[in-house]
């Protein structure tokens, strides 16, 4: 008896199909057989009672396996074909229609839902779509996440209020709507953005969602010490927050009023407020001169011409910045009225803006899945949060200078969590995300934002290149598994398969690559005008395996192109 009758498993099979083409391509092959050579006679039948395809062949003796065909509408009058190379035999089936036709996922769709079937397989083929997400999260009447790796509960409370995560383009979108000027459609632009970072908030009881991650308030959060936050900032919500203009703020309490002034079209520069006066001068001396005041609230309240003073200040600062260089001169009074019981007299309203709202403004704070170049920091750290049970990274936290928090909310990353128990069961709505499928998501979307498919994916931390990718193919089907002997002890029952999508990419691994590789990345992403991204290390690391493993489901003749690995990821 042929080894390959002892031991069929030793042969690996992988499908494959293209979108919108009719062709289902079969690879079969292992690692001690060339083919070409030693299957003599070969021959393929195909069997449709029982969706098998059986070849044979002489190797010093006969030699018969059977491999399982995938769900699939195949053409049963069309001949198939074979080839048998050096390291592997291909067949090609002919097709009725695409893999991806609508009508055949319908059918598939139909079939599950008559076998009571809610398989891995069937929620592989569905989309990864956030919207979804927010309804079923939102009709659920409370839920808490779990660790996928251990099971561990990391919500102290269920949670029941669920919010789009606001997207980090808001400030370009109100700017493309109402223009960036301070004076157009009366400041419309600035009035939405700055509305906007004052909601940027992380309450408690409150999950925000992204396509990629839920985030959470910190005291949400089990067995979780969050560092204490240090260096809180002061920003008026009404200034804008790119750093483009010059602004003046007078942080008064209720014995102080000043007006402010902003101007268009200088850089801005920013001074720490005083214990004594609290005012927060103007760069020009002189003129920050003539608008500093500081008043009792005994002169306040018993000086009737108290409110004329504020209107001559405010009439002489739009005198002195008439003629500063800029688009528009922006003069506001920060006073509004305030009834007591006894007399009417006005306050300064003062709002406490910490510096996450600038850095979200920025982009910053957004997707730490997979950080974009023009979203990435410096004065940004992303730090892991690992399970309190069993380690595993379940998501990050952005933190400052001195590792003092950002903000307070911690990114659970949705391909590591599970909203019950048991994961990844058919009541856990995050049980269609991996790793795999969300990476391979944002590939996609970051090629085609910027009209490139090379990608090379550095570290977050050290900004290091560890994955070099280029993607290939983003509408392939494929699924893999081993072969079964037609006859004798090892015959029995075959399970059904199912087509999975997949990516096809070309990648190389760079995490031990020398200086001098890294310099030949550099030139290889400045020539082809490559992408770069930024990810957790843990995460690249991860990706990385199973890139190597991936590419084992090939065989080796089809798995390197142009100095890449050929490998797949499934989404």
């Amino acid at each position: 008896m042929s080894s390959a009758e002892e031991n069929p498993r030793k042969w690996r099979f992988t499908w494959e199909a293209q979108s919108q083409i009719p062709i289902l391509r079969l690879f079969l092959f292992d690692s001690h057989t060339k083919p070409s050579i030693q299957c003599q006679n070969l021959k393929v039948d195909l069997n449709l009672s029982q969706s098998l395809l059986q070849l044979s062949w002489f190797d010093d003796r006969h030699v018969s396996l059977r491999v399982p065909i995938p769900r699939v509408l195949l053409d049963p009058e069309s001949p198939l074909s074979f080839t048998a190379f050096d390291d592997h035999i291909q067949v090609k089936l002919v097709l009725l229609l695409p893999v991806d036709h609508p009508i055949v996922s319908s059918f598939d769709s139909v079939l599950n839902f008559s076998q009571g079937l809610e398989n891995a397989s069937f929620d592989a083929s569905k989309p990864l779509e956030m919207d979804s997400d927010l309804k079923m999260l939102s009709s659920s009447e409370e839920v808490n996440f779990h660790c996928r790796s251990c099971s561990f509960k990391l919500t102290k409370t269920p949670l029941r209020h669920f919010v789009e995560m606001p997207s980090v383009n808001w400030r370009e979108a109100a700017d493309n709507w109402f223009g960036n000027c301070c004076c157009s459609f009366g400041g419309v632009s600035e009035k939405l953005v700055n509305g906007y970072a004052n909601s940027y908030t992380y309450a408690k009881g409150m999950c925000h969602l992204s396509s990629t991650t839920v985030t959470i308030c910190k005291d949400d959060l089990m067995e979780w010490k969050f560092p204490d936050q240090v260096g809180c900032q002061r920003y008026d919500p009404e200034l804008d927050f790119n750093g483009d203009n010059v602004f003046t703020e007078a942080s008064l309490d209720s014995r102080s009023n000043c007006g402010r002034i902003k101007t268009c079209d200088e850089p801005s520069e920013e001074m720490p407020a005083s214990d004594e006066s609290k005012l927060m001068h103007f760069k020009d001396e002189n003129f920050a001169a003539k608008f500093s005041c500081e008043v009792t609230e005994e002169e306040t309240n018993d000086d009737a011409s108290f409110p004329l003073l504020l209107e001559s200040v405010d009439s002489d600062l739009s005198k002195d910045v008439a003629s500063a260089p800029g688009c528009c001169v922006h003069v506001e009074s920060n006073v509004i009225n305030h009834v007591d019981e006894d007399w009417k007299h006005q306050v300064s309203e003062t709002t406490e803006i910490k510096a996450n709202q600038k850095s979200f403004l920025n982009g910053f704070l957004g997707n730490i899945f997979m950080v974009r170049s023009f979203n990435y920091s410096v004065d940004v750290e992303w730090i892991e949060y690992v399970c309190p049970q069993c380690s595993s990274l379940l998501g990050a936290y952005p933190c400052g200078n001195g590792y003092a928090p950002v903000d307070f909310g911690v990114r659970l990353f949705k391909c590591y969590v599970s909203t019950c128990l048991p994961v990844s069961g058919t009541g856990d709505l995050f049980r269609k995300y991996t790793l795999e499928r969300m990476f391979a998501s944002q590939l996609l979307e970051s090629a085609e934002d910027e009209s490139t498919y090379r990608t090379v994916v550095r570290d977050v931390k050290t900004r290091s290149p560890l994955l070099q990718i280029v993607l290939l193919n983003p509408n392939s089907w494929s699924c893999t598994g081993f072969c079964v002997a037609a006859e004798g002890a090892n015959t029995g029952p075959i399970s059904k398969m199912d087509l999975y999508p997949v990516t096809k990419v070309l990648f190389s691994d760079c995490s031990k690559n020398t200086d001098f590789h890294s310099r030949m990345i550099k030139d290889w992403e400045t020539k082809n005008l490559a992408d770069e991204v930024f990810m957790l290390t843990r995460q690249i690391k991860e990706l990385i395996k199973s890139l190597v493993s991936a590419k084992d489901l090939l065989p080796r003749s089809c798995s390197c192109l142009q100095g890449l690995s050929l490998s797949s990821i499934q989404r």
